[in-house]
């Protein structure tokens, strides 16, 4: 068996090794994460529904287009239609010390399997003393792309409420790559969010005009879980998002720029564990703080970062914390609808204005 040799270098937020630019989408930046790891250690495997046909069309977003056919159906393994049994087989696998890649196609689908991840996953090596670890990586499509109700939440949420957890929410290929393969050689398990707008698969290099492509490295580089990244820098807000709704607070930033408004824009990551540091001293700095994420206000991952910024850094406040969430209520289906729900880049550039004139 194959165990792990050597050491990639580990980066520091926001920083690549220099060399010719090579642009590839989240979707390519998985897949060679994946496959890297994959020749790396072969405790590695994939499992989960459609991710396993030769020529077929890679998983529901394309991201696993050509594994099959490198690795075989022994370790690109394909299951029935049941998230329970693809959790549950992964923490079995997991605790024999094979370290599996479960995908479930939505992550809306993470509630068939709440007691193999929160009651089993998360706990056993605090209940065995350290002797078990589960080392898997759960892959989680999430957002909003005219799905309803039952197939564009963000539940990320759910997740940081449980201890043992991991949970990372990449938003750009670079880290896409780097997280995903730190989260393959952890020995707790991680749950990767990912965007399903921000994959850039299926020929989707760029969408409404956004480009969904980053510099990925050829050289082999892990990015660090729990560690964000200053995607902006600015003096008079500190604005902190995930996903989709970290490319409309940048839009927003961009906008505000031309009225004397400079955002610093914060890409946390990882939620669980989150880098506060980071954003703690960006707050030193502005004496703003706005909140933004495509999960509802109530209980979303922002709560508790506001939270925590009002405990520890209330005497740096000038003004009081804001939030940009989706609405209280289940997702439409309708695309006007769906588009009320969640935070726009003007609704973001609205509120951004609003607590700085305080």
């Amino acid at each position: 068996m194959t165990h792990p040799a050597g050491h990639a270098a580990t980066l520091e937020p926001g920083g690549a090794p220099s060399g010719p630019e090579r642009r590839l989408t989240i979707a390519e930046a998985i897949r060679e994460a994946i496959a890297e790891e994959m020749e790396r250690d072969d405790r590695v495997f994939l499992i989960g529904e459609d991710v396993g046909i030769p020529g077929g069309f890679g998983g529901a977003f394309g991201v696993y287009l050509g594994l099959p056919e490198r690795f075989g159906r022994d370790r690109i393994i394909d299951t029935p239609i049941s998230e329970k049994a693809i959790a549950g087989a992964a923490v079995g696998a997991a605790l024999m010390g094979m370290r599996p890649i479960p995908d479930v196609q939505y992550a809306d689908f993470l509630f068939e399997c709440m007691d193999e991840l929160v009651n089993q996953a998360a706990k056993m090596r605090y209940m065995s003393g350290g002797k078990l670890s589960v080392p898997l990586v759960m892959r989680c499509p999430v957002g909003t792309s005219n799905r309803g109700a039952q197939h564009g939440q963000c539940p990320e949420s759910f997740f940081t409420h449980v201890p043992g957890l991991k949970v990372v929410c990449p938003s750009d290929a670079y880290h896409a790559k780097g997280i995903l393969k730190s989260a393959v050689r952890d020995d707790d398990p991680v749950l990767v969010f990912e965007h399903k707008l921000l994959y850039g698969s299926k020929g989707r290099e760029q969408a409404g005009g956004l480009d969904l492509t980053a510099h990925v490295p050829e050289e082999e580089y892990l990015f660090p879980i729990g560690q964000a990244v200053v995607k902006r820098s600015g003096t008079s807000v500190t604005v902190v998002a995930t996903h989709l709704t970290l490319y409309r607070c940048l839009a927003a930033a961009e906008e505000l720029s031309a009225e004397g408004i400079e955002c610093e824009v914060i890409d946390p990551v990882s939620l669980l564990p989150m880098d506060t540091e980071t954003i703690f001293a960006s707050v030193d700095k502005t004496s703003r703080l706005l909140i933004a994420h495509e999960d509802t206000l109530t209980g979303g991952w922002g709560a508790e970062l506001a939270a925590r910024t009002a405990e520890e850094r209330l005497f740096s406040l000038a003004a009081p914390i804001r939030r940009v969430a989706a609405h209280d209520v289940p997702l439409p289906v309708a695309p006007v609808l769906e588009q009320a729900v969640v935070p726009s880049t003007e609704r973001i550039k609205s509120e951004i204005r609003s607590l700085c004139e305080l």
